[in-house]
């Protein structure tokens, strides 16, 4: 079982940062890629940022060059750095992990956090 604790959001004005953490606990499990998803009540989910533990990145284009998301491969802990957000991008930030068995590689697994509300005042 893989367990992903999100942690960061808050209540922030438009144009101002904030940092969201996303920490896997996964010890029978390989950590491939995390990422994070935006949930808004009454839309899809969708991807906002992703990385590999290969460090390869994949970005929305709304976020691209305002939003960074990082990975501790060794703390199994990715982070979102949002800056100068918008009222817009208010929604809850969804942590999810890619893992594989460690004595069955083939098998992989997609696991999520509960996520982490982020309101933007304008």
């Amino acid at each position: 079982q893989v367990q992903l604790v999100e942690s960061g959001g808050g209540l922030v004005q438009a144009g101002e940062s904030l940092r969201l953490s996303c920490k896997a606990s996964a010890s029978s499990f390989s950590l491939n890629a995390m990422g994070w998803y935006r949930q808004v009540p009454g839309k899809q989910r969708e991807l906002v940022a992703s990385i590999t533990t290969g460090g390869h990145t994949n970005y929305a284009d709304s976020v691209n060059g305002r939003f960074t998301i990082s990975m501790d491969n060794a703390k199994n802990t990715v982070y979102l750095q949002m800056n100068s957000l918008k009222p817009e991008e208010a929604g809850t930030y969804v942590c999810n992990a890619k893992v594989s068995e460690v004595a069955h590689p083939s098998l992989q697994y997609l696991y999520w956090g509960q996520g982490t509300r982020v309101t933007v005042s304008s």
